[in-house]
């Protein structure tokens, strides 16, 4: 992937995205007032500033080690993350991944650059000349925006959310919050039973956080409500009346998730264990629902009809905001976006299909390695016996934790059935991540993270392909050897030997004929149900 700098930000796209209130390109960049003080999201309903008045900047963070202060009135930091953040795989955006995952909060800049393989001094020297900010200031505007979701979504003493947010000392979460918010914390909670922000729902039950997870029009709720309900584990996951219920581990304990789709944005309903995994949880669902990619831009590149979304409200095309390196926008060359319109173009293809990621890596990949060569059904069947036999009894709507690899190293074999074969490979994998061999986190590369896969036993090229698109959130991975896909391609004329053309967008091009296949079958349905679909390596 090509580098997108703070150079690379085009002026006279940023300012006529900020000019037509274009709500596509909130969290793509900011809008820096000079006049004013004050940064906002391209969106912002505010009168449009004048040319010589702005800056655009790449991340919030920048906006704020520059003296600016989050608007009050359209609230950038509660705006969609950046797409570019999947789309890159170089060292700033990785390093953004993993802030968003709390590293910085748990291990501080040493942990996040010992993760990453580089130095301290490399690391912020890189971050600085891409994203006009530090590890640290980045980290920074990461608290600040927690610290705001729980001031304005529970009743904590505000001592305890300083330190929950992951604040230093109370005077830090003080001065931060006056800094950026421009209003003390108790101002900034008194003001919320007067005018409840976009992003939250006022308090409620005590220990439950309901916020609300903007995204980028349109979403095809209908596959993303399809693969969670299909793929739901009896245990540690359910579908029910229309809400995605799981449990998932979380860096300071564990956290209980209630997901529902929404006009406009996700609800989400959050029992945490420790306040602290607030952010990286957050994150973590929306890498989950793929809540921050660009649709229009995808979908234009794929050409793909987007004038009408999913839920049949109006789309709209995107000017381009970077410059001519950029792969997130309007497709990669002009030349491939033809290409692909002149091979799927036509095949009533849903606008504003997503990739689904993941919440746990090690989860995904024995997960995917108990489903090989069987039914979705059957693997759920299997996942969830050992989910029974070896996972963590929590309290809540689903009883229990995905089990540890340490546990599925240790028990798997006396728990799991099938060929012996596969089942050392599942144990071996387990102990390969208990040991620390393998390590699945978001600020890996895909190449070094699918060699590491292929490496292991019984993990063929559609497991390692499969497992590094959903847990790096790649969007460039053709799943070409898939026997669904390649039914979906034969029943839309699609040949899937040239696979250049649709680059950056080959995930989204594998969701879409995945989909085709399973619509043809008549299994694509709203409701858990049987599937036949069949994987193999």
């Amino acid at each position: 992937m090509e580098l997108v700098t703070i150079t690379a930000l085009d002026f006279e796209g940023c300012y006529r995205a900020v000019s037509t209130r274009d709500s596509r390109f909130d969290g793509q960049f900011f809008t820096a007032v000079r006049t004013t003080g004050i940064y906002c999201r391209p969106s912002c309903p505010a009168i449009t500033p004048k040319r010589a008045n702005v800056s655009f900047l790449p991340t919030a963070a920048a906006a704020q080690q520059a003296g600016y202060r989050a608007c009050r009135r359209c609230l950038p930091d509660a705006a969609p993350g950046s797409p570019l953040w999947n789309v890159r795989a170089d060292l700033a955006a990785r390093a953004m991944r993993l802030i968003g995952d709390g590293v910085i909060e748990r291990g501080g800049v040493p942990g996040l650059a010992a993760t990453l393989g580089y130095s301290q001094r490399q690391l912020t020297r890189v971050l600085t000349t891409e994203l006009g900010a530090g590890p640290l200031a980045l980290a920074r505007a990461h608290r600040a925006h927690t610290a705001r979701l729980l001031i304005q979504t529970t009743e904590m003493p505000m001592s305890d959310i300083a330190f929950a947010a992951g604040f230093a000392s109370i005077r830090q979460f003080n001065d931060t919050v006056r800094e950026v918010f421009a209003v003390s914390p108790t101002t900034m909670r008194t003001e919320l039973r007067r005018s409840p922000r976009a992003d939250v729902v006022a308090p409620g039950t005590p220990g439950l956080l309901t916020l609300r997870l903007p995204y980028r029009e349109p979403l095809d709720t209908g596959w993303l409500t399809w693969f969670l309900s299909a793929h739901a584990v009896a245990g540690t996951e359910q579908w029910e009346d229309g809400v995605y219920t799981r449990s998932l581990r979380t860096p300071h304990g564990h956290a209980t998730v209630r997901l529902s789709f929404q006009p406009g944005h996700v609800r989400a309903e959050l029992a945490l264990r420790d306040m602290r995994d607030l952010a990286p949880t957050v994150a973590r669902v929306r890498r989950l629902l793929d809540l921050d990619a660009d649709p229009l831009g995808i979908d234009a590149a794929l050409g793909i009809d987007a004038t009408t979304g999913a839920d049949g409200r109006g789309g709209h095309g995107g000017g381009r905001v970077f410059g001519s390196d950029d792969r997130s926008g309007d497709g990669a060359t002009d030349s491939g976006a033809a290409g692909v319109a002149h091979g799927i173009a036509g095949h009533g293809f849903t606008p504003g299909i997503r990739v689904p990621g993941c919440l746990d890596g090690s989860e995904l990949l024995l997960c995917t390695m108990i489903g090989q060569q069987i039914s979705v059904r059957a693997a759920g069947t299997h996942v969830a016996r050992l989910v029974d036999a070896l996972g963590e009894p929590i309290e809540g709507p689903v009883p229990r934790l995905f089990p540890t690899a340490e546990a599925v190293a240790e028990h798997g074999a006396e728990v799991l059935t099938g060929p012996a074969r596969r089942v050392a490979a599942i144990v071996a994998a387990a102990r390969a991540l208990a040991d620390g061999e393998l390590v699945l986190h978001s600020g890996r590369t895909a190449d070094d993270l699918r060699r590491d896969l292929l490496a292991l036993d019984g993990v063929g090229p559609w497991t390692a392909d499969y497992v590094t698109m959903r847990s790096l959130a790649d969007p460039d991975i053709l799943l070409d050897t898939d026997l669904v896909v390649r039914q979906g391609a034969a029943l839309a004329g699609i040949d899937l030997g040239d696979t250049t053309r649709w680059a950056p967008w080959r995930s989204y091009l594998s969701m879409h004929l995945w989909k085709t296949a399973l619509e043809h079958r008549g299994a694509l349905v709203r409701e858990p149900s049987p599937q036949e679909a069949k994987t193999h390596d």
